[in-house]
């Protein structure tokens, strides 16, 4: 039979977990500013249940398929980073041109993460009508992702619009910084999206949940070696990856890789880092410092990261009278169209000018 202080320990352990999630959360709430048209309450009267329906269908999902809240939180970052959390990246193309989806960075994204968030829109416009957007519906199971792997929970303001139309390929391109790009140029793109060096370490722990193709860090596997690269863990990734041209799959973080926690920055400190943009974070000497904090503070990194990502999750949001609810995520509605949207905006910068 366990002793009293055997059976005492889980219990300390979690209510740790809980007081320090809970001062993530509002460390949060005081330090990020709410973008206006977005609450904290937004959906308490037209759709109370609508974040208990999500975690509810997600800890199912998770429970057979933990690699999919790697995909969920993905799909969320892609969508924000290009042009605003409007859900746009999950639009499918059309006569107007392709969708997102199909630009070089997006390629990659999981089709079963687009699946699940179409599910969760169904079983929430089931219980509320429609009334909450597809682009708010990714924004909570993002936040649940990172909860039901291990990390951090923390309240996300709503009352985002779903988007009229996708951004271009080249707007893709130029707004999702590839693996192999270093940390000046990541730091230097993020900092036009009002991110401080800070804001840019702890976003990128992302990577401590999920996987890559071998197309995304080959380049520092062949033909010669990148001298950044501890030599077992490149012999290692050599025998997944056997050319340059591979096309298999390894995590993101050998040491948990389905556990959302601070072991991404132990790995960048061990020269175990996948892609460039992720051991380069330790290589600079902006950043150096930021993450050798988090591989010694899990509780650090869990704040900033909440910090973070309540602060990316309100980019260039529509709101009020702007975009649209989706009735499917995938399409827009009828009626809806990209001409429309062109039309609508081209008359908003004319009046600006007069």
């Amino acid at each position: 039979m366990a002793s009293a202080a055997e059976s005492f320990t889980p219990l300390l352990l979690i209510s740790s977990l809980l007081i320090a999630s809970w001062f993530c959360a509002t460390e949060a709430k005081s330090t990020v500013p709410v973008v206006q048209g977005l609450s904290w309450t937004f959906y308490q009267s037209s759709c109370p249940k609508v974040e208990s329906i999500i975690r509810k269908q997600l800890e199912k999902v998770f429970k057979k398929e933990i690699g999919q809240a790697a995909g969920l939180l993905r799909l969320h970052f892609h969508d924000c980073f290009v042009q605003g959390c409007d859900g746009s990246v999950l639009l499918d193309g059309s006569a107007s041109g392709p969708s997102e989806q199909d630009a070089p960075p997006n390629l990659t994204l999981r089709a079963r993460a687009f699946e699940i968030i179409d599910d969760l829109r169904e079983r929430v416009h089931k219980e509320c009508g429609r009334v909450v957007s597809c682009s708010d519906i990714l924004a909570i199971a993002a936040r649940d992702s990172v909860y039901l792997s291990g990390g951090p929970d923390y309240d996300v303001p709503l009352g985002r619009r779903d988007g009229l139309n996708f951004a271009t390929r080249n707007a893709t391109l130029d707004n999702l910084p590839p693996p192999f790009a270093n940390a000046d140029t990541i730091l230097s793109s993020l900092a036009a999206k009002t991110f401080d060096p800070t804001d840019v370490v702890a976003l990128s722990g992302g990577h401590t949940i999920g996987i890559s193709h071998c197309s995304s860090f080959t380049d520092r596997l062949y033909p010669t070696q990148d001298p950044t690269m501890d030599k077992t863990f490149a012999n290692n990734l050599k025998g997944i990856c056997p050319a340059s041209d591979s096309n298999s799959t390894t995590v993101l973080d050998i040491r948990s890789p389905n556990n959302f926690d601070n072991k991404y920055y132990v790995d960048l400190m061990n020269r175990q880092g996948l892609f460039t943009s992720d051991q380069d974070l330790y290589t600079n000497k902006k950043t150096r410092v930021i993450v050798t904090s988090f591989a010694a503070n899990q509780s650090l990194f869990f704040e900033k990261f909440v910090v973070a990502m309540i602060k990316m999750s309100q980019l260039s949001v529509l709101t009020g009278k702007q975009g649209e609810i989706r009735s499917s995520c995938s399409v827009r509605n009828s009626g809806s169209s990209y001409l429309e949207s062109v039309v609508e905006e081209g008359f908003k910068a004319l009046s600006e000018l007069i």
